[in-house]
């Protein structure tokens, strides 16, 4: 879909990279975004575009809306202890649209790690958005994703320099011949293949978890 060549009130606009550094994704994700539809834009006289910071709000507000994992909990609290000193949760946060697999890893999560604080995106620039949101301190991505595909996700994530603290695991369907094409965004990250998903990802999240560092609450990634 192209952008729309009318000008509404000046007010309610923004420049693309205005709205890339808001959802924390890169340029071309938000270019994308307005080509699909998902975004309401148009371009300006000079032949810059603008886009809708009405139509920002609504794709927040119907995609930004995590499962957590805390909420599956009594009280539903995501930190160790109470107090200005509080430590934050270990936060996952999983992007895999099939709703099976999304079920299958949330149950490992509450039987092996109650304490985790999880999250799940349907997609891939939905979850882009909600990586930078969250800062979580592990990511598990499927490779095969509507939107974005892992691999690019992956490309994209490591050239932001708030990826640097965090902890990645790819799942897939995909067997070794298979993924071979995305070896390039694969190097050095484990990959869990689904039929070994239970066996595989709870030693594996534990070892990640192992060498996280603890966050304080309410501190940033970096700070």
């Amino acid at each position: 879909m192209k952008p729309h060549l009318v000008h509404p009130p000046a007010t309610d606009d923004c420049s693309t990279l205005e709205v890339a550094r808001l959802l924390g994704l890169a340029v071309r994700s938000v270019q994308m975004m307005v080509d699909r539809g998902e975004l309401e834009a148009w371009k300006t006289s000079g032949g810059h575009r603008r886009i809708s910071r009405s139509s920002v709000e609504r794709w927040l507000d119907s995609r930004q809306r995590p499962r957590s994992s805390a909420a599956l909990s009594p009280s539903g609290a995501h930190m160790r202890s109470a107090g200005k000193d509080a430590v934050r949760a270990p936060t996952v946060l999983l992007i895999e649209d099939s709703n099976h697999y999304q079920n299958l890893v949330s149950l490992l999560m509450r039987q092996h790690f109650p304490a985790v604080d999880l999250h799940v995106a349907n997609n891939g620039i939905t979850g882009l958005v909600m990586y930078g949101q969250l800062q979580p301190d592990i990511l598990i991505v499927d490779i095969l994703l509507p939107g974005i595909d892992g691999a690019t996700l992956i490309t994209s994530l490591r050239a932001q320099a708030q990826f640097a603290s965090g902890r990645l695991i790819v799942v897939t369907s995909l067997d070794a011949e298979q993924r071979a094409s995305f070896g390039f965004a694969l190097e050095g990250i484990p990959v869990i293949h689904k039929p070994r998903l239970v066996a595989e990802l709870p030693a594996l999240l534990a070892q990640c978890l192992a060498t996280q560092p603890a966050r304080r609450a309410g501190a940033s990634v970096g700070s």
